[in-house]
C-alpha cells in the first residue's frame, strides 16, 4: 500500500492552500493585471506580442480586449470585495502565502514543492513579464520562494508519490 502523505496534517495543509489558490488567489489576478487602462493595453500588446497575431488582428486583439479586460476587472474587483488598490490585496494574499510555510521550509512542501507549491506558482506565472508581477516580486516577500519554484520546476524537482511507498 502507498502513502502519498507523510502526515495527515501536512495533507490537509496542502489541500487548504491548494483550494485558497482556486478560491482566492486566482482572483486577484485579472484585476491586478488590468488595473489601469495603461496596464491592460500593456498585457495585451504582450498577449499580441507572444501569440504573433497579424496588424489587423493584432490591432483589434489589443484595443478591443484590453478595453473588455479593463471593464471586466472593475466588475471582478467589486464580485470579490477588493480594495480600491488591488494590489494591496495581491500583497497581503503572497505574503499570508510565504508566512505559511515559514522560515524553516524552501516550499510548502518541505525541501520539495508539492502540489499546493505548483498550484500558487501557477496563478502567479500568468502575470510574468507583466507590471503586476515586478511590483508583486518589489512589494513583498514571495521572491525568493519563486525563485526556488522556478528552479524546481526547470529541474523537474518536487516530491514524486512513489517516493513515499512504504
Amino acid at each position: 500500500r502507498s502513502r502519498v502523505y507523510c502526515s495527515y496534517d501536512s495533507s490537509r495543509e496542502e489541500m487548504k492552500w491548494r483550494q485558497w489558490a482556486d478560491d482566492w488567489l486566482v482572483h486577484l489576478i485579472s484585476p491586478n493585471v488590468y488595473r489601469t487602462t495603461g496596464e491592460a493595453l500593456a498585457s495585451f500588446d504582450y498577449i499580441v506580442r507572444e501569440g504573433k497575431f497579424g496588424t489587423f488582428e493584432g490591432f483589434f486583439a489589443k484595443y478591443v480586449g484590453a478595453t473588455a479586460m479593463f471593464v471586466i476587472s472593475k466588475q471582478l474587483k467589486k464580485r470579490h470585495n477588493l480594495q480600491n488598490d488591488v494590489r494591496q490585496d495581491l500583497y497581503k494574499a503572497v505574503n499570508d502565502w510565504v508566512a505559511a510555510i515559514g522560515k524553516k521550509r524552501k516550499f510548502m512542501g518541505g525541501d520539495q514543492p508539492n502540489l499546493a507549491d505548483l498550484a500558487v506558482f501557477g496563478v502567479l506565472r500568468v502575470m510574468e513579464g507583466l507590471q503586476a508581477f515586478d511590483d508583486m516580486l518589489a512589494n513583498t516577500k514571495v521572491k525568493a520562494w519563486y525563485r526556488r519554484m522556478e528552479r524546481a520546476t526547470l529541474n523537474h524537482e518536487g516530491r514524486s508519490p512513489t517516493a513515499s511507498q512504504q
